[in-house]
């Protein structure tokens, strides 16, 4: 299947949520043999319109990024690339509407890949993407139901989860260097002070704890650790590859989740499939809760006193490393639903 993917951002220029997924997803495609393209604002140096990176094909659709600029031209690009289905990501909303127009000149489906809303996006332009697509993929719960609010039909949307490498899961060695874990980019959504006021509850327990993750808040993420007199038993970790924290994780017994927005909780994932109890902070805007849910391992909370209760009680859950429970978010499973998307949407558009 020819599959052209459309999102003005891409990973390689802006590292987010939505770019890793789209380019995730997009690599696994090619390696399964469908013949993929992503539709960009260039990010390559040199004069070449396209460049090719692990099998996946980008097109310069623009210089730079420029929402308007890159909706109006994207119409003729995704004619020079001729996909049976184009894939587009929600942000900005006009590459959605953009893509729409070239979709009904080419007379394929539109997917649209719906992570979250970026700051600039107006209620109506992303009322505009909502609507009319085939299909609307989102990776939780809770941003489907962002979508319905915006008008997209019930029968339209489609919940796909990210996705881990479960063959990691199974294979990692275990590091037992933390009893508790917290994994996340340290933005300002990423809420850690909840996970060191638990900490700090239970000062009078033996434990050891470690945060995976760097990024703007880190310095006061090490500061507030100081404050509360736990800084000697937390250990700041940085950015690791899954290679690296998910051995990590294997030996933990607790992972706290307590970011205050989270369109699908990725870290978390990683962590219940490793064998850890997971224990979420709930939060209006984060999806984490929907992990565990119906999970044996796992609990929601909504204070850091419960959150130090919940890591207490976690001390009658045996000592595990694998989950099998959650063996259907690997790669190739989630890959597989994408496929099913776009099969189901290219069929019911051969309708019309």
């Amino acid at each position: 299947m020819r599959i052209a993917f459309v999102s003005m951002y891409t990973e390689q220029r802006r590292a987010d949520g939505a770019t890793r997924r789209m380019r995730r997803v997009a690599e696994h495609l090619a390696a399964r043999d469908h013949d993929v393209s992503v539709l960009c604002a260039k990010w390559w140096e040199g004069d070449v319109p396209a460049f090719e990176q692990h099998d996946v094909n980008y097109v310069a659709v623009t210089e730079t990024p420029s929402a308007t600029t890159f909706a109006s031209k994207l119409p003729f690009a995704l004619r020079r690339v001729d996909p049976d289905v184009i894939h587009a990501t929600n942000s900005p909303p006009g590459q959605v509407t953009g893509a729409k127009a070239g979709a009904r000149f080419l007379r394929v489906p539109v997917v649209v890949d719906w992570w979250a809303e970026r700051e600039g996006d107006s209620r109506g332009a992303c009322k505009r993407a909502a609507r009319g697509a085939k299909r609307v993929v989102t990776p939780s719960q809770m941003v489907k139901t962002t979508v319905r609010e915006y008008g997209a039909p019930e029968e339209a949307v489609r919940v796909v989860p990210e996705s881990i490498d479960f063959d990691l899961v199974r294979e990692a060695d275990t590091d037992d260097r933390a009893d508790i874990l917290y994994s996340r980019h340290l933005d300002e959504h990423a809420n850690v002070e909840s996970f060191f006021l638990a900490l700090a509850e239970l000062r009078d327990r033996d434990w050891h704890a470690a945060v995976v993750g760097d990024g703007p808040e880190r310095a006061e993420a090490e500061q507030t650790a100081a404050d509360l007199r736990i800084d000697d038993r937390v250990d700041f970790l940085g950015e690791l590859p899954p290679e690296e924290f998910v051995p990590i994780m294997k030996g933990a017994h607790v992972f706290a989740q307590t970011a205050a927005v989270e369109p699908f909780a990725t870290d978390l994932l990683w962590a219940l499939a490793a064998g850890c109890v997971g224990i979420v902070e709930y939060q209006a805007y984060s999806s984490a809760h929907e992990l565990v849910v119906n999970a044996e391992r796992g609990a929601r909370v909504t204070s850091p006193q419960e959150l130090a209760d919940e890591i207490t009680a976690a001390a009658g859950y045996s000592q595990e490393t694998v989950n099998d429970a959650f063996a259907s978010f690997d790669h190739d499973d989630v890959i597989r639903r994408y496929e099913d998307v776009y099969a189901d949407a290219v069929e019911e558009y051969g309708f019309f």
